[in-house]
């Protein structure tokens, strides 16, 4: 699927609950379905500088010249936040990752139910996620 095709069946599914407080569970169920990232990279060097609580994110090309992320938070809102993240730019190449307008975020409106800390750490992931992605891009370039 991509990015936007992703994009359109979150806001779907978030625009079949009005109620934030359901929303929010959502987001937690979620980033309880996320995979746990493996402790090696539990580290310093993936922690994401900018988030209130403690995030890891880590990427990696695959043969197919597609980006993976896998990530994980302590904090069980900001997992879900990271789990759409992922859920919307795994497996996609580091030009569409790069290119992409993440417009779920303010569609489902997120963003004006985050507090100022929650909304600087998603940014901060986000801005990550995309060097990760130019990062590749550059190495497929070279």
């Amino acid at each position: 699927m991509t990015i936007n095709e992703i994009q359109n069946e979150i806001v779907d599914e978030f625009s079949e609950v009005d109620d934030w407080m359901d929303r929010y569970g959502m987001i937690i169920d979620l980033g309880n379905s996320l995979p746990p990232i493996d402790e090696k990279y539990r580290t310093p060097e993936h922690l994401i500088e900018g988030c209130q609580s403690r995030v890891w994110i880590n990427a990696e090309l695959t043969p197919e010249g597609k980006v993976h992320y896998t990530a994980d938070s302590d904090a069980i809102i900001v997992k879900g936040i990271i789990s759409l993240l992922v859920k919307v730019l795994d497996n996609q190449t580091p030009d569409d990752i790069l290119s992409a307008d993440l417009h779920f975020i303010d569609d489902i409106g997120l963003s004006e139910h985050l507090s100022p800390t929650r909304s600087n750490g998603l940014l901060a992931m986000l801005k990550q996620m995309r060097l990760y992605a130019l990062a590749f891009k550059a190495k497929q370039q070279a």
